[in-house]
C-alpha cells in the first residue's frame, strides 16, 4: 500500500538515504533547509527549518503515515567548553523542534502509522566529551517511550540509537585515513556505519513488517552499546 511519508531533513545523509528507498513506492514529502540533493528523486520538497521556521501544514497531505525526524548534530567538546547557550542550542535542534513538528502533525498521523525518532550510542553508553549531544538525545529516548505509550495503539514510535556514521555531519571526525581507521577500530565490526544501516532500519520501522514494534530504541552500532571485545 502506498503511504504518506513525512521526513524532516531528508536532504543529505540517512533522511536522504530513506527518501531514495520511499520513494518509487510511497509519496515522499521532505522538509529541509536545502534540496540540492532531491532533484532526481520523485518527492515534495517544503523549505524548512526546524530551529527557526513553522511547518507549513498547507503543504501536507490530509492523512500521514509515516514520519521521521532527522535533523542532529555532533559537538564533542570537554564540558568546560561547553557553554549553557550550547547545551540550549543541542536541545532546541535535537528536542523542542522535534517536539513542535510533532504537536503539529499529530492530528494527522493514520490510525497505525509511524514516527521514527534518532537519538545516539552515548545516551546508553557514558562517552566523555558527548555530554551535550547525549542530554538532547536522551530527551527524545524518554520523549519517544511516553509518546508511544500514550498515543498506541494509533501511532507506533520508535527511536533508532547509531554509533558514528559517515555523513556530511561527521565529515571532521573521519577526513584522514588515520582518523577512520582509529574510529572503525572502536567499534566490534571493525567499522564507522553508512547512511544505508540507518536508513534500512528505520525504512523498516516505517513498514508493515515492524506492526509489533513500538517504544523501542534500537542500537544500529556496529556493537558497540554491548560487545566489549578488548
Amino acid at each position: 500500500m502506498s503511504k504518506n511519508i513525512l521526513l524532516i531533513g531528508g536532504s543529505h545523509g540517512i533522511g536522504f538515504e530513506m527518501a531514495k528507498t520511499l520513494h518509487d513506492e510511497h509519496t515522499v514529502y521532505v522538509a529541509s533547509r536545502t534540496n540540492e540533493e532531491l532533484y532526481n528523486l520523485d518527492v515534495n520538497y517544503i523549505k524548512f527549518d526546524a530551529t527557526t521556521d513553522t511547518l507549513d501544514e498547507s503543504q501536507l497531505p490530509k492523512e500521514i503515515h509515516g514520519f521521521a525526524y532527522c535533523p542532529g548534530s555532533i559537538n564533542l567538546k570537554p564540558l568546560k567548553m561547553l557553554s549553557i547557550d550550547v547545551f540550549k542550542e543541542e536541545m532546541e535542534l535535537n528536542f523542542f523542534s522535534l517536539v513542535n513538528v510533532v504537536k503539529a502533525i499529530i492530528p494527522r498521523m493514520a490510525e497505525g502509522s509511524s514516527m521514527v525518532f534518532f537519538s545516539t550510542v552515548a545516551v546508553s553508553t557514558g562517552m566523555p566529551f558527548h555530554t551535550s549531544v547525549a542530554a538532547a538525545k536522551g530527551a527524545i529516548e524518554g520523549f519517544a517511550k511516553s509518546l508511544a505509550a500514550e498515543y498506541a495503539p494509533k501511532v507506533r514510535v520508535n527511536c533508532i540509537a547509531p554509533s558514528l556514521v559517515d555523513t556530511p555531519l561527521a565529515g571532521r571526525l573521519l577526513n584522514n585515513d588515520k582518523k577512520r581507521e582509529m574510529m572503525s577500530n572502536r567499534h566490534p565490526l571493525k567499522r564507522v556505519g553508512q547512511a544505508e544501516d540507518i536508513a534500512n532500519l528505520a525504512v523498516f520501522l516505517l513498514s508493515e513488517k515492524s506492526t509489533w514494534v513500538t517504544g523501542q530504541v534500537l542500537g544500529v552500532d556496529g556493537g558497540m552499546s554491548t560487545l566489549n571485545i578488548s
